[in-house]
């Protein structure tokens, strides 16, 4: 899974709250949750063109604190699925 490694993405837009999609809806994909994770970012990233989708391996990152509503880091297990709900911020 190449996607895993770190990439530049575009800076934080700086919102700060719950993030709304395009269509005023959370950007929130809990349907997402045990599909694979490179599905899981092609229907993100085609939902809301304004987020960019960053795969984590869960546990191997910590500190990710940072909030930025054009952002969804998307948890994957060891087997590459979706192991937490998918949210913008």
């Amino acid at each position: 899974m190449s996607s895993i490694t770190r990439r530049s993405y575009p800076p934080c837009d700086g919102s700060a709250g719950p993030c709304v999609g395009p269509d005023g809806k959370p950007a929130v994909w809990p349907d997402l949750v045990g599909q694979n994770g490179e599905k899981a970012k092609a229907v993100i990233e085609k939902d809301n063109k304004r987020v960019t989708v960053v795969l984590i391996k869960y546990g191997k990152e910590k500190g990710l604190t940072d909030h930025c509503c054009n952002r969804v880091y998307l948890w994957i297990d060891e087997k590459g699925n979706v192991c937490q709900t998918p949210m913008a911020g």
